[in-house]
């Protein structure tokens, strides 16, 4: 079989061919509007001049005084031949009262009836105009012939005077324009032909040599990868427009419908979040940032685009992180858990060892000692926590944190003014999350910050208040604070912020942030004069749709 295939034009010649087409539809134009004025003009011209032939010959006292003879003599003819002569017209012919021709330039038609273009020119007046005369289209003027004895004939008609000028064609006129007229075409032409083959190729380069199959092929292809993956896709130009956004996106970053075209000044996105997408002029290399937007967890990733060293803008794909952060926070959970029973299994492991050596040496009073004060500090912590917070899962969150803190040396104490309630299991657990988060970050903080041999004591210190609509979380650390100016930058850039490179203050503070928010709350950090206090309110009973 043999395969058939057709040699498709390109773009660039599908352009040309169409130029010029127009270009010749566009100069025919213009030649027969040209010729037209030019036929326009031949007619005013000649036609005034054959009138006024006319009516010089029909002025002429031999002509009158012939045609008032029965017989006209052939002074007439000889008066015809020396006007066509004389003027250089193409016809002369001359008519009696009856329509009779009696003399005329063209022999054949003396003896046969004039044609009048109009007729009243037998009452007296004259016609001008296009005419067949013989064989031939003329531009004719008719003029009467009046008597003018007063007498015998004054005002009587006695004939008519027909003067003809040759009509050209159109072949003739465009001879006799082409001295001027196919020269302005020819330049027009090739003016033309070069301007439209310019354009093709300046076209072809823009669109990078593609062709209009290739172009729709991409434009559909764009379409179905925008709106056909899971991630959001935003792209911006150099002067921060959004020139490219799927539907994930524009849904993830709370975009409206007709957002393309607009700056990211006019959408009133700031912040963390503009940062993140205008970006930075370091180069195309793409990192993850962690960006918290209208109550979700977003991972971005940028990407600078550039073309032959020329900046065309930026690309940005999101991913929503919301539920694995949530499962992180219950992983978080299950770990602290887990580190608990092995903080509480290593400190059981110690006593039993500090028991059995007392026991081999024989100080079996030191032994009753020695457990009476352990039991006396297990139930000292159990009533200071059973006795001031009366919610059993925030109760066992923070004995499981006091644990993993003594574990680290530092000393988790809870305030004299604390006081909190039982909770609702929902509040109790958004509770916990935001006690949780705060205590583990005071800890490391407090922990990254110790010299090795430092003796002096390092303790976190846990606040709770409840009152009819809240409940308010307060924590004290004795660590090395945070800097003014990262006061609202540790919440909302999470684990990307300088303070959780430095101070491991991680994502926690932002899903704290998102907790306080969905409750109708906020949490804020200042600096005290022994370290951080960070102070988060959640209201009980209320849930909100994060506020931005």
């Amino acid at each position: 079989m043999v395969a058939i295939t057709s040699r498709r034009r390109t773009l660039a010649g599908e352009l040309l061919v169409l130029q010029l087409a127009i270009i010749v539809v566009v100069l025919t134009a213009v030649a027969a509007v040209s010729l037209a004025q030019s036929a326009a003009t031949f007619n005013r011209v000649e036609g005034r001049r054959v009138v006024a032939v006319g009516e010089q010959l029909a002025a002429n006292s031999l002509l009158r005084q012939q045609l008032n003879w029965p017989a006209p003599t052939e002074a007439v003819a000889l008066l015809v031949q020396n006007t066509s002569t004389q003027y250089g017209v193409t016809s002369v012919t001359v008519a009696n009262d009856r329509g009779r021709v009696i003399a005329s330039t063209d022999p054949t038609l003396v003896g046969t009836p004039v044609g009048l273009g109009d007729p009243r020119v037998a009452q007296g007046r004259s016609w001008s105009g296009e005419l067949t005369v013989g064989r031939s289209r003329e531009l004719v003027a008719q003029v009467p012939v009046l008597g003018d004895n007063p007498e015998t004939d004054l005002g009587r008609h006695l004939g008519v005077v027909v003067v003809g000028e040759g009509a050209r064609t159109w072949s003739e006129r465009l001879v006799g324009a082409s001295s001027y007229l196919l020269t302005y075409l020819g330049l027009a032409s090739a003016l033309g032909v070069v301007g439209s083959w310019l354009l093709a190729r300046r076209i072809k380069r823009q669109t990078f040599g593609l062709e209009p199959r290739e172009i729709a092929g991409l434009a559909e292809h764009r379409e179905a990868l925008l709106h056909g993956i899971a991630e959001g896709v935003i792209a911006l130009d150099p002067q921060q427009r959004i020139t490219l956004v799927n539907s994930v996106g524009r849904r993830l970053l709370d975009l409206p419908e007709h957002c393309l075209g607009r700056s990211l000044a006019e959408l009133r996105i700031s912040g963390r979040l503009r940062d993140v997408l205008a970006g930075d002029a370091d180069g195309p290399e793409a990192r993850d940032e962690v960006v918290v937007r209208g109550g979700r967890v977003l991972v971005m990733n940028r990407m600078t685009v550039d073309r032959k060293g020329r900046r065309l803008g930026s690309v940005t794909t999101l991913r929503d992180r919301t539920e694995l952060a949530r499962l992180e926070r219950e992983l978080g959970s299950f770990r602290s858990t887990t580190e608990l029973l092995r903080a509480q299994t290593h400190e059981f492991a110690n006593q039993l060892h500090t028991i059995s050596g007392l026991i081999q040496i024989g100080e079996h009073d030191e032994v009753v000692q020695y457990v009476d004060a352990l039991s006396r500090h297990r139930a000292s912590l159990d009533l200071t926590v059973t006795s001031r917070i009366h919610d059993t899962a925030v109760a066992a969150l923070l004995m499981a944190k006091s644990a993993l803190a003594a574990e680290r040396r530092v000393e988790l104490r809870i305030s004299e003014h604390t006081g909190l309630g039982r909770l609702e299991p929902e509040v109790a657990a958004d509770v916990a999350t935001v006690l949780g988060n705060l205590v583990d970050n005071a800890v490391e903080a407090v922990a990254a910050g110790r010299e090795p041999g430092d003796d002096d004591p390092a303790w976190v210190e846990v606040e709770l208040r409840q009152d009819a609509s809240s409940v308010e979380i307060v924590v004290r650390d004795c660590g090395p604070g945070v800097a003014p100016e990262l006061a609202q930058e540790v919440f909302a850039h999470g684990f990307t912020t300088k303070a959780a490179r430095g101070g491991e203050r991680g994502i926690g503070l932002a899903l704290t942030r998102l907790v306080c928010k969905r409750r109708g709350g906020e949490v804020a950090v200042t600096n005290t004069e022994e370290g951080a206090m960070f102070t988060a309110r959640l209201s009980v009973g209320v849930m909100r749709e994060v506020v931005r």
